[in-house]
């Protein structure tokens, strides 16, 4: 056992370690963004850089001062929060196993479309760091933003409590997300999360956040949660050589996967929002019977569309009565301004309000792509015919058992209404 501890186990760690160099070396000749030392740091030697920390030592004195217990203690509070929140980032999983999943995932499971990625990230200062701004759809957005982005660099984001359960909470660490606290947060939490993200802000580690906070429940955009908005405008400091720039990403899908889950959920509650483990099962089940039986039609699109990018220095530079609340409005502003209009949400709306016929829905989408398209927002399956993206998207829904199509009229499922004004109100 000494023998392995003193030679073996260390000589096992240099040979991977290298391993992960060299492919680090190669990732960086090829990415827009190089990844940088900060998210290749080990982990450990993250969790004490955080724990040490000057601002988190303060609050360490100043939590034990408030609930009267040693210093010690608090200590050992925090380096625990820092031991929960810091990830352990691992280039050869996240490039060779993850983004590969996720592009085949993705492209198996929708019809991806990006536009605008070019003329937005194009111009952006390499030496800055960039924060993706993306709206929260579906639980599938941390896999669409993770094959995209892959071209540029490697990704950090937040994630939630329902992830740190095994075996997600060690591939979640290793694909570079961290974790944050939604309940039970103390000024003592909150101080060791911010520095964590001013840190790997300051060490132009590109990150991916959600500023609505949770998935929306009715399809609607959310007003924007200012937590992590506000520990990157705390610590910024104007004159830096390194800007931080937001690049809002809107991001919409003809079918989420938890749609009456959260349909539910905003009926109901947050209790509803719960899915079981024999739930999933089900689902993955009744979907491998599809696959095997080549039954499988894939659930349309699904679209990414970047907006106008938006520098922290250049933003500051204006007065704002309160700097965090207004970048978090223009940033959610700007994601509305680029919005994805599918045709499923369209043929929803058109239902809605009154179409019973596939040629009423047909000139209904006939009229809104071109008062959208027109309004800046790209229009998916506007080369179709209206009356052919119409049947299309008819006969998805007709698939679910939302709509009667073999009839003169076409028959919405009254059960099925809340899903229809879901997709509805997806439109801009």
């Amino acid at each position: 056992m000494t023998f392995a501890s003193h030679f073996l186990f260390p000589s096992v760690r240099w040979f991977f370690r290298k391993r992960a160099e060299r492919l680090v070396a190669r990732l960086n000749t090829r990415l827009a963004r190089p990844i940088q030392p900060f998210k290749l740091a080990h982990r450990t030697e993250t969790v004490n850089r955080l724990a040490y920390d000057p601002q988190v030592a303060q609050a360490v004195i100043d939590f034990a001062a408030a609930e009267g217990i040693p210093e010690a203690v608090a200590f050992e509070t925090a380096r625990r929060y820092a031991n929960e929140i810091v990830p352990g980032f691992s280039a050869t999983l996240y490039f060779s196993v993850a983004t590969r999943a996720a592009q085949w995932l993705s492209r198996s499971l929708y019809r991806v479309r990006v536009s605008g990625e070019v003329a937005a990230l194009d111009g952006i200062d390499t030496d800055a760091t960039v924060v993706f701004v993306l709206n929260h759809r579906s639980n599938m957005d941390y896999v669409l933003v993770t094959w995209l982005a892959a071209r540029q660099t490697a990704l950090a984001y937040a994630v939630g409590e329902w992830a740190r359960r095994w075996p997600l909470a060690p591939l979640i660490r290793a694909m570079g997300g961290y974790f944050v606290r939604r309940k039970n947060l103390n000024p003592l939490y909150r101080k060791v999360l911010a520095r964590y993200i001013q840190l790997a802000t300051a060490g132009g580690v590109t990150q991916a956040i959600f500023p609505e906070g949770r998935l929306s429940r009715t399809g609607a955009l959310q007003d924007p949660k200012l937590g992590i908005l506000s520990y990157l405008i705390a610590d910024h400091d104007p004159d830096a050589a390194r800007d931080v720039v937001f690049v809002p990403v809107a991001v919409n899908y003809e079918r989420v996967l938890e749609d009456r889950v959260l349909i539910a959920a905003s009926t109901k509650g947050a209790k509803a929002f719960r899915l079981r483990w024999w739930m999933v099962a089900r689902h993955l089940f009744r979907h491998l019977q599809l696959r095997v039986t080549g039954r499988f039609t894939r659930f349309g699109y699904a679209a990414v569309s970047y907006g106008r990018p938006l520098s922290l220095q250049a933003f500051l530079a204006h007065d704002h009565d309160d700097p965090t609340e207004a970048l978090g409005q223009a940033l959610i502003g700007r994601i509305a301004d680029v919005l994805p209009v599918l045709p499923l949400a369209l043929v929803s709306e058109a239902l809605l309000s009154g179409a019973q016929t596939v040629a009423a829905v047909a000139a209904h989408l006939d009229t809104r792509r071109v008062a959208l398209a027109q309004a800046g927002h790209p229009v998916h399956g506007a080369r179709r015919p209206a009356k052919e993206a119409a049947l299309i998207a008819l006969r998805m829904l007709a698939v679910r058992r939302a709509i009667s199509l073999d009839r003169p009229e076409i028959e919405i499922h009254p059960d099925w209404r809340p899903v229809l004004s879901f997709y509805a109100t997806t439109l801009p």
